[in-house]
């Protein structure tokens, strides 16, 4: 606990920066962040249309844009080889495998507490419309 008041007494009086896992939050947690990191932690390394059909929801467009993203935050190494035709991989980064813990501890919290929170959503529901 005293780690925590130690970390209270020095945290930034600002709101927007007063929490130190904002920029995490951020980085790891936008929409489509998660599934690709996800998919690329659980198959290993992919090719672009590998991860299309994986990630079967996401727009080309927003699959591009993500990867450009997540390499350039160190999460993804791109890998280009020269062959005819160019053949571009993508895989996870060590940074970006280092993940994986926090990953387990939300879907263990998820297996453990959705059921609470659909029921919470439901007694909610139930109680505005009246």
């Amino acid at each position: 606990m005293a780690d925590s008041a130690t970390w209270m007494e020095s945290a930034p009086t600002d709101p927007e920066h007063a929490c130190p896992i904002g920029p995490v939050v951020d980085i790891v947690f936008s929409r489509w962040t998660t599934p690709i990191l996800w998919t690329l932690n659980m198959h290993g390394r992919q090719r672009f249309v590998e991860l299309e059909r994986r990630i079967t929801r996401i727009t080309p467009k927003v699959l591009t844009q993500r990867l450009r993203q997540l390499e350039r935050d160190g999460l993804v190494v791109r890998t280009y080889h020269p062959e005819v035709p160019p053949r571009v991989e993508y895989e996870i980064s060590e940074l970006g495998r280092s993940l994986a813990p926090l990953f387990a501890h939300l879907a263990e919290w998820a297996t453990t507490n959705l059921g609470e929170v659909e029921r919470a959503r439901h007694v909610y529901d139930i109680a505005s419309a009246r």
